[in-house]
């Protein structure tokens, strides 16, 4: 099978989802009218799903910000920042608002913190149109439970559904996921588990902006190249995928991450894809 045909199939999806303007969950980032109202709105509440985006579903993590106005009475900023107790309590509170109930509302009131010192309480002033990819990831890093991974997925959401407009597309990237890395990885497009590669094998397959097949990969993984049972006859990638199923990297969080036999079986796919 032939990477260059699975990039090609990759890319032809990330156009038409740049095309239609997707979030990240179909059209919208939970399909509830209300709370997809809030994220398009208000940029701080955008930034607090951000936070929200790891270790459980999209939509639930999307959900959070909404959930937590509602727990807490209030979005404000400055509430956020000077009452920490408060929004730990509410995260908390049954049923859980996210699996990270220690870390999580640490970062939300770093965020509230960081926001009302550097940005003037608005976080649309981190992405202001005009600016450079690199400067946007770099300021979302700086973020306390943020990080490149995150901080690439929110530059492409918001050049791709939000339409902000940036410098240096080029220089943008698909995220470390777990869902992207399988697919790059099954496809035959990237032979080793490390950021470098998959970077490398993004920019080689759309040198002008590689960041749009980030929501192309995540979804392909999702809906299609599951960790188990994957569905290939109806994938996008179609026949042109190497279809290594046997490659299942795990989550960077995992406590399987960096168990040697894992790294072992996906160092193997290099050797394999030159047989």
């Amino acid at each position: 099978m032939s990477s260059a045909r699975v990039a090609a199939s990759l890319l032809e999806f990330g156009r038409e989802l740049a095309e239609s303007g997707a979030a990240q969950v179909g059209d919208g980032f939970t399909g509830d009218a209300r709370i997809d109202a809030l994220l398009e709105t208000q940029p701080n509440a955008f930034l607090l799903g951000v936070l929200f985006t790891q270790g459980i579903p999209a939509e639930r993590a999307w959900a959070g910000p909404y959930n937590l106005g509602q727990r807490l009475g209030t979005l404000d900023i400055g509430f956020l920042s000077s009452n920490p107790d408060a929004v730990r309590r509410a995260v908390q509170r049954a049923p859980m608002l996210h699996r990270f109930k220690e870390t999580l509302p640490r970062w939300i009131s770093a965020a509230a913190t960081r926001l009302l010192a550097d940005y003037e309480g608005d976080a649309a002033r981190i992405w202001p149109t005009g600016s450079h990819v690199i400067e946007v990831t770099e300021r979302l890093s700086a973020f306390d439970g943020i990080g490149r991974k995150k901080a690439v997925m929110t530059v492409e959401i918001l050049s791709r559904h939000f339409g902000v407009e940036f410098e240096g597309r080029e220089c943008g990237q698909v995220a470390y996921d777990v869902q992207v890395r399988r697919v790059f990885l099954r496809s035959g497009m990237a032979d080793v588990d490390s950021i470098e590669t998959i970077e490398r094998a993004a920019a080689a397959a759309c040198p002008d902006e590689p960041g749009m097949l980030d929501l192309a990969a995540w979804l392909v993984g999702r809906d299609w190249c599951r960790p188990k049972r994957p569905r290939c006859d109806g994938c996008r990638l179609g026949e042109a995928c190497a279809r290594r199923i046997h490659l299942t990297p795990v989550g960077v969080g995992s406590r399987t991450a960096h168990d040697p036999r894992n790294q072992a079986l996906l160092r193997g796919a290099e050797d394999e894809s030159r047989e």
